[in-house]
């Protein structure tokens, strides 16, 4: 078989069963056909995308973000119009009013709750899984990931650095080593740099139960982000995609994986300025905090929705080298099972 033919080839349905029988669990724990889930993106993960990815057999999840419980509600009614598969809703923790949106997920029906941005009080673990749905937390660590199942969680979420967004300090290949091997007792899913089945399979056969997925499917035809953002991403290359710079420990900035443009490098510029204007005692310490931090605000939705790549944010997980055109989901989900149950049935000769 030569090499073209090998490639275009259907893998065998033996590999293809295993390739079901390590997903198992985590498909289960979804209600899904695959244990794939969709990174909650802001802007990105919304009815349409969500919806297909759970058409396509895969796990679509909405992302909150800073929306208020109303425009919540109205998210998760669009999506219910559009699929009828299972998919969950990510809601972070800082919220103000993280209560009243898990009472609005509730109230729909919604069957997993994803908390992301830190530690999710008890109170709001309990309140989701004494409304019926079960509660998917995300684990920085071994010894917090033990803490959040002693305090509830249904299954976990290890992310790696190689992620687009906020992003901790530890890749995803060491945090692997560290959790897979010691948490059974709940489904931990798998994040971070991971754009084809073979990465997928490796850490199926470590004792993932799935990997979640979200640079791979900003470039969906179903995704609404705008042109502008899809091309940014076929172009980008991993080397690309950087976390924030932090010019002074004094005036700390939560590192954010994103694709280097004309905003990111005003950003230092801003650093600079806003440091000198304090050391110069032109402003207060806590005023050039605040100036700092509001640089990027909302310049992830004039990337993704308004197309002002230059100047918005564009927020991207290392695995961006690997987005190389706009297919439609139900592709991207197959070529990914294809991808693992070929390497699978390459290994087993």
């Amino acid at each position: 078989m030569d090499a073209l033919t090998q490639a275009t080839a259907p893998p065998p349905a033996e590999a293809l069963a295993a390739i079901d029988a390590l997903m198992a669990r985590g498909a289960a724990f979804f209600g899904s056909r695959y244990a794939i889930m969709g990174g909650a993106m802001s802007w990105v993960s919304e009815r349409n995308l969500v919806a297909a990815l759970s058409n396509a057999g895969a796990f679509g999840v909405i992302a909150c973000g800073a929306m208020e419980p109303p425009r919540l509600a109205e998210e998760i009614a669009a999506t219910q119009a559009l699929t009828q598969k299972p998919f969950g809703v990510n809601l972070i923790t800082m919220h103000p009013r993280l209560e009243q949106l898990v009472q609005t997920c509730i109230d729909h029906k919604v069957g997993h709750i994803v908390f992301a941005g830190g530690i999710p009080p008890g109170s709001a673990i309990k309140a989701a899984k004494d409304g019926g749905a079960k509660v998917v937390c995300f684990a920085p660590a071994l010894a917090l990931a033990k803490k959040l199942v002693r305090s509830g969680a249904d299954a976990l979420v290890i992310e790696g650095s190689e992620a687009g967004g906020h992003i901790g300090p530890v890749s995803l290949t060491v945090l692997a080593q560290e959790i897979l091997p010691h948490i059974r007792d709940v489904p931990v899913f798998v994040a971070g740099g991971i754009g084809r089945g073979e990465a997928i399979l490796s850490y199926l056969e470590m004792g993932a139960a799935g990997a979640q997925l979200g640079t791979r499917f900003v470039c969906a035809t179903e995704s609404i982000a705008h042109p502008n953002f899809k091309k940014a991403f076929i172009r980008g290359a991993a080397r690309d995609a950087l976390p924030t710079v932090q010019l002074d420990e004094r005036f700390p900035v939560i590192p954010v994986r994103a694709l280097q443009n004309g905003g990111t490098r005003r950003f230092l510029e801003h650093q600079a300025e806003t440091i000198r204007r304090f050391l110069a005692g032109e402003v207060e310490k806590g005023a050039a905090q605040l100036e700092i931090e509001h640089f990027w605000a909302g310049a992830l939705r004039r990337a993704v929705i308004d197309g002002d790549v230059e100047n918005g944010s564009l927020m991207a997980g290392q695995s961006v080298g690997l987005v190389t055109r706009e297919q439609p989901v139900a592709e991207i989900v197959q070529e990914l099972v294809t991808q693992a149950a070929m390497a699978l049935a390459a290994r087993q000769g």
